[in-house]
């Protein structure tokens, strides 16, 4: 028996096939188009995510799977992101991104009008990487086709829609990042829904990520080659599926994200509300992980390959050819705005220092350097605001795979980093199928049974203390790049 966990992230889907005991049997990946445009316009098309499913899927069975042998499939996606829907089902515009800043100007009047009733209702602050002012923007922009909504979804809720189309739901977790859903009371709330002018009748209904919601439907069986006595589950957040592979499972357990974004998270009895800390509920509907984020993690060193070539090896390879700080060359990753500790979606990122000496490889290091100072940002502004934080952490994402990022990263932190063998949200996902269907008694037990180490890094206290050097500079160019762009 197998189970099957699908991720949608910033520009590509995976797909992980288990088993019982948790052994990866078959991966597949499919890119897909992130739009850029003027003013800080970033969306994607979502029935891409859904080709891109229909793709991995065909990958997998490609191997010889007995598709009937296939319990379960479990949906994720990065959170935020709103797919709008006509009376037919059919999708009215391409859908908002969360590292999307055009909301600049609803942001502010949520901020003025709304700020405390806001923060007491989601245990967030207004910014433009939260659902409302996103709707509130398109429909500012976008009137005609606002009028049309007569369903929001989210991004795994609409592909999970288009494999069982059995009613409009998500989970309790995605709600949390609308910004229009009470926290504590675990439902939508009519006052942050009027303001962009919804009703709860549009929205959907709230159910547990390992709810199942039905099978899958003949059509999406034909397209794709699943048998329709698989489960559907309702899913998540990648970053929530993120925490529970990482081993994020117990108060105190601490992960690091180097993705499209940069997380550091705490698992915890209880959530942390403040402007610069993002707050969600756990997959065991017990526990929190508050945490912080820098928005260009990943997403800096693929906005580097893209535009200056070579791949990812290559990279790395530059980056370990040149020595500690750079020689001088300095990087800030605000390329799309910043997250902690600024919540700013209009500081812009730099280069600093550039002299005659410095080669591509220089600025290849710079960045892995200067997303590590933002994360350590991240990290410092969590032990200001009263997290004990532990001197470990599970280390995920993308970036857990090069070993000259992680060394940075363990001497900027000065902490020990660990990599387990299967982490990402996709496992999560799959694991959370072989939950649902019995193979484990909970979310622990799971971790326990499933997670390989494969890899530690660290901290050279040498290093540590050459970098907290560099960091004061880092912080200077910080604040002086945030004055100049006139940030509130």
């Amino acid at each position: 028996m197998y189970f099957l966990g699908i991720d949608f992230g910033g520009g590509s889907s995976k797909a992980t096939l288990i088993d019982e005991k948790g052994n990866i049997v078959a991966t597949a990946k499919t890119e897909y188009d992130t739009h850029y445009g003027e003013g800080g316009s970033v969306t994607q098309k979502p029935d891409d995510w859904y080709y891109a499913a229909i793709n991995n899927i065909k990958t997998i069975l490609s191997t010889g799977i007995d598709p009937k042998q296939i319990a379960t499939l479990c949906f994720d996606a990065a959170t935020h992101t709103a797919v709008i829907l006509d009376k037919d089902n059919n999708v009215i515009d391409d859908s908002i991104y969360w590292t999307d800043t055009r909301s600049i100007k609803e942001k502010q009047y949520l901020l003025e009008n709304y700020k405390d009733y806001i923060f007491e209702k989601t245990k967030h602050y207004p910014d433009t990487i939260w659902t409302l002012p996103e709707l509130m923007f398109f429909k500012n922009e976008k009137p005609e086709l606002f009028k049309k909504i007569a369903h929001v979804l989210f991004a795994k809720d609409y592909v999970r829609f288009k494999f069982c189309p059995s009613g409009y739901q998500t989970d309790y977790i995605e709600a949390e990042g609308s910004m229009m859903f009470g926290f504590d009371e675990n439902k939508w709330d009519e006052k942050l829904l009027s303001i962009v002018g919804l009703s709860q009748d549009v929205m959907p209904s709230i159910l547990k990520p390992l709810d199942v919601v039905g099978f899958i439907s003949q059509e999406a069986a034909s397209e794709s080659g699943l048998s329709t006595s698989t489960k559907v589950l309702v899913g998540s957040t990648d970053t929530a599926m993120e925490v529970f592979s990482s081993g994020g499972v117990k108060t105190g357990d601490l992960s690091i994200k180097l993705a499209t974004a940069g997380r550091i998270y705490m698992v915890s009895n209880k959530p942390v509300p403040d402007k610069n800390i993002i707050n969600y509920a756990h997959l065991d509907g017990v526990h929190y992980y508050p945490g912080s984020a820098t928005k260009s993690c990943a997403a800096s060193s693929r906005w580097f390959r893209d535009n200056f070539g070579g791949d990812f090896q290559d990279l790395n390879e530059m980056a370990e050819s040149v020595s500690l700080g750079s020689d001088g060359l300095i990087f800030h990753p605000y390329l799309n705005g910043e997250l902690t500790p600024f919540a700013s979606p209009t500081i812009r990122g730099s280069f600093f220092g550039l002299s005659a000496m410095h080669t591509k490889a220089h600025f290849a290091r710079s960045l892995y350097e200067g997303v590590a100072f933002s994360m350590l940002d991240c990290l410092l502004y969590l032990k200001e605001h009263g997290l004990d934080l532990p001197n470990q952490a599970f280390v995920i994402g993308g970036g857990s795979k090069s070993p000259i990022w992680l060394r940075i990263l363990s001497d900027v932190l000065n902490m020990k980093l660990i990599v387990t063998k299967e982490n990402d949200s996709s496992f999560g996902s799959a694991l959370c199928g072989a939950i649902s269907n019995g193979c484990y008694r909970d979310f622990e037990e799971a971790i326990n049974k499933t997670q390989i180490i494969v890899s530690e890094v660290t901290p050279i206290k040498e290093n540590n203390d050459k970098y907290l050097e560099i960091y004061k500079n880092y912080q200077k160019i910080s604040q002086f790049t945030l004055d100049y762009y006139n940030v509130k």
